[in-house]
C-alpha cells in the first residue's frame, strides 16, 4: 500500500471498526465503502458469500482479524511505516476521483484494481483473470501490462511486445485474437474521436518473491498511430510521465 489517500482512509477507519467492534457503517461515501472492500479483499481475498457468508458485513469481517491488540497494533504501525515511506506525488485519477479509488503512480494487487473498479462486490469474487478490461458504462478500456515476461508464465501467443517508446509514448499490443475490424479493435483505433478513455497498470514482472506482483498505475493514456492486426500494434501517448521502472524497458525506434 503506497496510496496516501488510501492509508488515511485505513488509519481513520480501522480505529472505528474495532470500537464498534464490526458494526455496520452506514455514513461511508461510495468511494469510502470501496476503498473499505479492497481493506476486505485485501486481509481475506474473498467476498462475503465466498468465504460461506460467515460474517454479516465486511465491517464483521475486518473486526475478527483486527481483534487482537498486536495484530492491529502490528498493522497501524505497518500503515505508519508505508505512509512514511512514500517518496512520490500521487494523486487521484481526474475525472474518476469521485468513482474509483486509484491514485496515479501508486501500486495495487490485481484483486485490489479489481474492487476498485466494481468487478469484485462486497459478496462475491469475479472470476476475471484477462489482461485487458472494458467497463461499458464508463467507456474506460483498463490495461494489465508486464513488461518482463517469461515464457513459464506465458504462452507463445500472449507474449506481447509492450515497452515504454520515450518518457510519454507506449508501445502495447491488443490480445492476439483482436483485429483491426472487429468492435474493440475499432474501439481502440478510434478512441480519440469517441471520447473513450484507457487506463494503464503496469508492473516489471509477474512474480516477486512468493507473491503475484503488484500493479502501478500510470494513468490515462490516448491513442497515436498502429499497425498489424490480430494483434494489434499500438502506440499510445501517456498523459503523465512514465516512472523510472517502466523506462529501464525503454526501446529506441
Amino acid at each position: 500500500m503506497n496510496s496516501r489517500r488510501w492509508i488515511n482512509f485505513m488509519q481513520k477507519i480501522l480505529p472505528q471498526i474495532l470500537l464498534g467492534e464490526g458494526s455496520l457503517l452506514y455514513s461511508l461515501t461510495s468511494v469510502e465503502r470501496t476503498m473499505l472492500t479492497m481493506v476486505h479483499y485485501t486481509l481475506w481475498g474473498k467476498g462475503l458469500s465466498d468465504l460461506g457468508n460467515r460474517f454479516a458485513s465486511i465491517e464483521e469481517a475486518i473486526y475478527w482479524v483486527i481483534n487482537d491488540p498486536r495484530l492491529y497494533q502490528e498493522l497501524m504501525d505497518l500503515l505508519d511505516y508505508q505512509f512514511g515511506n512514500i517518496n512520490f506525488v500521487d494523486r487521484p485519477l481526474v475525472g474518476f476521483e469521485n468513482e474509483y479509488p486509484l491514485d496515479l503512480y501508486c501500486a495495487y494487487t490485481f484483486d485490489q484494481i479489481l474492487v476498485a473498479l466494481g468487478k469484485h462486490t462486497e459478496q462475491k469474487r469475479s472470476s476475471f483473470r484477462e489482461g485487458v478490461l472494458y467497463l461499458a458504462e464508463n467507456k474506460l478500456d483498463v490495461f494489465f501490462v508486464t513488461l518482463n515476461k517469461s515464457e513459464k508464465d506465458y504462452s507463445p501467443s500472449t507474449m506481447y511486445q509492450d515497452y515504454s517508446i520515450s518518457e510519454e509514448l507506449f508501445h502495447w499490443q491488443s490480445q492476439s485474437r483482436t483485429t483491426e475490424e472487429s468492435l474493440t479493435g475499432q474501439r481502440y483505433l478510434n478512441q480519440v474521436t469517441s471520447g473513450g478513455n484507457v487506463l494503464f497498470f503496469v508492473r516489471e514482472y509477474k512474480i516477486e518473491g512468493a507473491f503475484a506482483a503488484t500493479f502501478t498505475c500510470l494513468g490515462f493514456a490516448d491513442f497515436q498511430s498502429h499497425y498489424g492486426s490480430a494483434p494489434i500494434s499500438i502506440v499510445w501517448k501517456m498523459k503523465e510521465p512514465l516512472p523510472g521502472f517502466v523506462m529501464k524497458k525503454t526501446v529506441k525506434v
